[in-house]
């Protein structure tokens, strides 16, 4: 593989295809900061999606809340969503409310014949997970998990990279992610740290997910055996122990991640894939709003390659729009996502016993 020549369409969208109609109406459930400061302005911006739709807890921040774009047509209430208003006005459903009322949103949207994309996790639990890619498939919709690396153009190009050999056979992957989230979100009662909605933990769960989830990606793979370690001393971490986690992926052919995250700690992210010729390594990797950078070692050659960075949100509603113009069934779904919150619960309990778990 020409490399160089191969990196020249850094942010070529490989997964577009053309389309004679649109576009995807969405209706954005949860008016937290980031569907307010990132994913309606990313589909005004997209080329195939428009917001006509949001829906909130509250009415009355609803209807504030249609001010966000001049295609919002109508601010409905949760229980309205559920009860079926103004279901004509849109196509697919964005759900971004805390993780433990994913499952209610997707099951009316599902009910509903409409398209689906899940933040990320699915759910809080394994339980509710399986019951979110249920509802999913019993419907038959088009169903989709936000995770946003898999359409981000660095993880993309790094994929063909590894596909085409140009660091031998993978060997390893080394992952981390933090942020400091008592920072970001002071008041101890933010559902991230509390169990009853964030799921077991606050890190992993939320992002330790990410250079798991870009590992298997990257490997096309999953898991079957998992360690874990955490601790958590700050007290907005009373509720959840992984303040600080470490855990190892062991997948198929004996092929390990080593994954490391903190919502406690300098912001940083990186990712890293050793294989038995090179390796490829994306940093900043993970968050939205960082120049990142690909760098690829093999056979005695360092390229490192600077590219124009794209909007993660835009990139992954485009995607979700042409694919549902086109009639494909887009990925990853909800049963890919269902192995992550397996595989996290895994490495929960792994941490607990202080042992490996090996995944069914």
């Amino acid at each position: 593989m020409d490399v160089e020549s191969h990196l020249r369409s850094f942010t070529r969208r490989d997964w577009e295809e053309p389309i004679d109609d649109g576009p995807v109406r969405f209706a954005m459930v949860g008016l937290g900061w980031w569907t307010r400061e990132m994913a309606i302005p990313a589909v005004a911006d997209s080329d195939y999606c428009e917001t006509t739709v949001i829906v909130s807890r509250s009415k009355e921040k609803a209807v504030e809340s249609t001010a966000l774009a001049d295609s919002i047509e109508h601010g409905l209430s949760g229980e309205e969503y559920h009860a079926g208003v103004a279901a004509d006005a849109y196509d697919a459903v964005y759900v971004c409310t805390p993780n433990a009322a994913h499952l209610e949103y997707v099951r009316t949207a599902a009910e509903l014949g409409k398209g689906v994309l899940c933040e990320k996790p699915m759910e809080a639990s394994v339980e509710r997970a399986r019951e979110v890619a249920a509802a999913c498939d019993d419907a038959d919709v088009p169903d989709m998990v936000g995770y946003r690396m898999q359409t981000e153009p660095a993880v993309r190009r790094a994929k063909e990279l590894i596909e085409a050999g140009v660091v031998g056979d993978p060997v390893c992957v080394h992952g981390h992610m933090s942020q400091r989230l008592p920072e970001i979100f002071p008041d101890t009662g933010h559902w991230r740290y509390r169990r009853e909605l964030s799921g077991p933990g606050a890190t992993i769960m939320d992002i330790g997910l990410y250079p798991l989830n870009t590992a298997r990606f990257l490997l096309d793979a999953d898991p079957v055996a998992v360690q874990g370690a955490t601790h958590s001393s700050h007290d907005a971490f009373e509720d959840v122990p992984d303040e600080y986690a470490a855990f190892t992926l062991q997948f198929p052919d004996h092929v390990y991640a080593a994954c490391t995250a903190s919502q406690n700690a300098y912001r940083s992210s990186h990712l890293k894939v050793v294989g038995t010729a090179g390796e490829v390594t994306i940093e900043p990797a993970f968050f939205d709003r960082q120049d990142r950078r690909l760098t690829l070692r093999s056979g005695g050659t360092t390229v490192d390659h600077a590219f124009e960075q794209v909007d993660q949100m835009r990139e992954e509603c485009d995607y979700l729009g042409n694919f549902l113009l086109t009639g494909r069934k887009p990925s990853p779904d909800t049963e890919h996502g269902l192995v992550d919150v397996e595989t996290m619960a895994a490495i929960y309990d792994a941490a607990d016993r202080g042992s490996v778990v090996t995944l069914e």
